[in-house]
């Protein structure tokens, strides 16, 4: 374990992770994204389009074509905003309600199985180091810019 960088454990556990989630979405003609997104769309009073995103941590381009399929295939509708005529929310329909709340068991699931596995004190520091991370990415700690622009590839 000690010969692993940082970055290739944290690529590999999370590409095992949405292989995992990936898979148990396909049992039910889905994905991650699709149940990712009905987590993150209020089922109430709906979620301005353009909160989404930044909400996911997506790019728009991607998050337009989930939301293009997933209106698609009936779990979203598009309605005006009543309180800012040009915005548009993304209202869950009663399907993707439905969806929605498998996505919800799915994700309490995995959470209670690693809880039961994991001591509170280990599943602390995780967070701590995992909060750390990206905060050093967030304030571009890593990399420093003026290393990156004066280097001899510019």
């Amino acid at each position: 374990m000690k010969d692993k960088t940082i970055d290739y454990v944290l690529r590999t556990t999370w590409l095992a992770v949405n292989k995992m989630y990936n898979e148990e979405a396909s049992k039910f003609d889905s994905t991650m994204a699709t149940g990712f997104t009905l987590l993150n769309i209020d089922p109430e009073q709906g979620t301005p389009s353009t909160a989404l995103g930044p909400k996911m941590g997506m790019e728009a381009t991607s998050l337009s074509r989930i939301l293009k399929t997933m209106e698609e295939r009936g779990l979203v509708e598009r309605k005006p905003n009543p309180e800012d005529g040009r915005g548009v929310l993304i209202h869950l329909t009663e399907f993707g309600k439905e969806k929605r709340e498998y996505s919800r068991e799915r994700v309490l699931t995995f959470n209670e199985t690693v809880r039961k596995n994991i001591s509170e004190e280990k599943l602390s520091h995780f967070y701590e180091v995992t909060e750390i991370i990206n905060e050093l990415i967030s304030n571009k700690k890593i990399y420093n810019q003026k290393e990156i622009s004066n280097s001899k590839f510019d």
